[in-house]
């Protein structure tokens, strides 16, 4: 996907006072956007899975520069662990995006041991899809994952501020109809297992890319830190936007503070204490 979907640029989110969408939309149209559906998998408690940062040859994905993961939890609940240590419950209704695909794991229940996802995948009914039949039998979690692939990602700054895991909750009304219909609809497309699907499912898997960054963007606060939280600052967002609405202006200190309706010293400190740089950088 080469461009910004009409959703996103039609999105209620470009109407805030804040000058973020703008910008977090130029980047995104900057980067190109692959998507799939790779895994079907049915889990009963009790159940414990390691998922690993790489694949073994041959398997899912193994071949990717780069991806980030969503799990769609469709039924059941779990709970999920990465690497740094991040813990979340999540249940039925949870869309969770982890942009570094890092190892993981999640579990139910009291299981003997920790089995690693890529011995228990099995060819699926559809071409690419994946499928997974693993517990003990007892209360049932399922889920459907998808990725997105852009090697350009890694170089966006805006991403390397990410957190390691991103939960959306389709259960909860603030959640726009958009994420919620697109969740079902790939939750019953997976379901039917209807062989020519996976170009929609791909783009799918795009618009809750892009839908999960503009929510997180949008309830960060102006003083957060990083690109996507500076965006939200009064002065420094208007400084960012100003620089992507004219990005071949040769900008000064001087004019892009006058653009922010502030001083140079002013700036360069919220540029310091966000972004860790200084303006002109």
């Amino acid at each position: 996907m080469t461009g910004t979907p009409r959703l996103f640029a039609d999105s209620p989110f470009r109407a805030a006072t804040a000058p973020s969408p703008d910008v977090l939309s130029d980047v995104l149209r900057a980067v190109r956007l692959t998507g799939a559906v790779f895994l079907s998998a049915r889990f009963t408690e009790p159940f414990g899975v390691v998922s690993p940062k790489s694949f073994d040859p041959g398997l899912p994905m193994a071949h990717l520069r780069h991806i980030s993961i969503f799990h769609l939890i469709s039924a059941g609940s779990c709970t999920i662990e990465m690497a740094s240590g991040t813990r979340r419950h999540v249940a039925k209704g949870d869309i969770l995006l982890l942009p570094f695909a890092d190892e993981h794991r999640f579990w139910n229940g009291d299981a003997p041991d920790m089995a690693l996802a890529q011995e228990i995948v099995r060819k699926g009914p559809l071409d690419g899809i994946w499928s997974v039949e693993h517990g003990g039998g007892g209360a049932e979690t399922k889920m459907v994952c998808g990725f997105i692939e852009s090697s350009e990602l890694l170089f966006a700054p805006f991403f390397r501020t990410l957190p390691d895991l991103l939960v959306e909750q389709v259960g909860d009304q603030a959640v726009g109809a958009l994420l919620a219909t697109t969740v079902q609809e790939v939750l019953s497309l997976v379901e039917a297992a209807t062989p020519g699907t996976q170009m929609m499912l791909g783009r799918m898997m795009e618009i809750l890319f892009i839908e999960v960054l503009r929510r997180h963007a949008a309830r960060l606060a102006s003083g957060d830190t990083g690109l996507l939280g500076a965006l939200n600052d009064p002065i420094v967002g208007r400084a960012l936007q100003s620089i992507h609405l004219e990005p071949a202006r040769k900008w000064t200190a001087a004019e892009l503070a006058r653009e922010a309706g502030t001083s140079r010293t002013v700036l360069a400190d919220r540029f310091n204490a966000l972004l860790g740089r200084p303006p002109i950088d």
